[in-house]
């Protein structure tokens, strides 16, 4: 076990459910006539949505990813720390570009949105295409391509926002920047601390401390050195993330000792407790993804342990893997996966063409959403077979 490379296919297959179920909600928004619960609650609604659930998910299977690619890290002896920052900041780039997307001025801008969209999307292949098979020389004449595009659109954008400069603007990270600063914070957590349980488990424990603190305001000690760790938010995303670390480490142990069965009964009842947990603060502050309250990050919580635990038996206990080989690039290449949308969009923008009405709303629009999940997963699958996969 020392000496191979560690993949555990149970949280690929979660991944891969998770990353064509974002894909669905993202393309399912906006989308009238369907059940209310499949699209996000509204922002001052106490409700839970399938879309609320998520982004939580794929936060917690980021932390459940980092102990084994850590170790397999470790093992071929590559610098940890450096890989952190650079993959955080990779995440925090393009999801500041996609931030700013969403306030595009097209009328003051020499480029059509969907031309600039296009564009910023296509550096980011360039900038981080898996180049391992390639010529140096090509690779950075290819990489200096896709920056130099990058700065071209950087130059060329005008925002529409009155509350910001017309130019490039922070108005928030976007989901690859939340997951970026998630990421930083856990992995440089779970490194240094050599992935000592318990120092997993009281981190997880912190950031779940500094969201109810956020909201409540009960915990005013936090409030002393809050300000040194500003940039972890309301640490719902952190949290979301640590959960994930410790299920991993949980793991690890136990699988090392021959004493996974433990796993189940520990995991089954850090659920219940989480759920009850979150309905109960849920008649203090609600349960809202869009204003993080403690409520949702709990209850979230509980339903990505149990959920993962269905996988854990599906895929590694009984070894049914097979049944998500048709979705597999989205656990294997998810950035990829992620991405690609953002090309298909402006492209189907600058064409005249529309869906039928049929395929608009209604059960047409999500059969329509469900058949554009399967087809941006497949189109990552052939360009995965061409050795074209995104790598941050």
């Amino acid at each position: 076990m020392n000496n191979q490379y560690i993949r555990v296919r149970s949280i690929d297959a979660f991944r891969a459910v998770t990353m064509f179920l974002m894909i669905f909600v993202n393309d399912l928004e906006g989308v009238p006539n369907v059940p209310e619960w499949l699209n996000h609650a509204g922002d001052n609604v106490d409700a839970l949505g399938l879309a609320d659930v998520i982004f939580p998910a794929f936060l917690f299977i980021v932390g459940l990813s980092i102990p084994f690619a850590f170790q397999n890290r470790e093992q071929s002896g590559r610098h940890v720390p450096f890989r952190i920052i650079t993959r955080s900041l990779a995440l925090m780039l393009i999801g500041f570009f996609h931030a700013n997307m969403e306030t595009y001025d097209d009328f003051h801008t020499l480029l059509p949105k969907p031309v600039w969209e296009s564009l910023v999307t296509f550096s980011f292949f360039f900038i981080f295409l898996d180049y391992r098979d390639m010529p140096k020389i090509r690779r950075y004449i290819l990489q200096g391509i896709g920056i130099a595009i990058l700065i071209a659109m950087s130059v060329l954008y005008r925002s529409n926002d009155p509350n910001h400069g017309v130019w490039l603007h922070f108005s928030w990270w976007g989901i690859l920047g939340l997951i970026g600063w998630s990421y930083l914070f856990c992995a440089l957590i779970y490194h240094y601390s050599k992935g000592v349980l318990w120092i997993q488990v009281a981190a997880w424990i912190v950031f779940l401390f500094i969201n109810i603190d956020f909201h409540f305001g009960w915990l005013s000690f936090i409030m002393q050195w809050k300000s040194y760790i500003w940039l972890a938010g309301n640490g719902a995303m952190q949290a979301f993330t640590m959960a994930g670390v410790v299920v991993s480490v949980m793991y690890m142990r136990l699988m090392k000792s021959n004493e996974l069965k433990l796993l189940w009964p520990g995991i089954i009842l850090l659920a219940i407790i989480l759920g009850n947990l979150g309905f109960i603060v849920r008649y203090i502050g609600g349960i809202s993804k869009a204003r993080d309250t403690p409520s949702w990050l709990l209850m979230c919580t509980s339903i990505s342990l149990l959920t993962y635990l269905v996988f854990l038996f599906l895929v590694d206990v009984k070894q049914k893997f097979h049944w998500f080989n048709f979705i597999k690039p989205a656990g294997t290449n998810t950035f990829t996966c992620y991405i690609i949308p953002f090309i298909f969009y402006p492209i189907y923008g600058m064409t005249d063409y529309g869906y039928p009405e049929y395929l608009s709303e209604g059960m047409g629009g999500l059969i329509k959403c469900l058949v554009f999940s399967f087809l941006m997963i497949w189109v990552a699958g052939l360009l995965s077979k061409i050795n074209i996969r995104l790598k941050i």
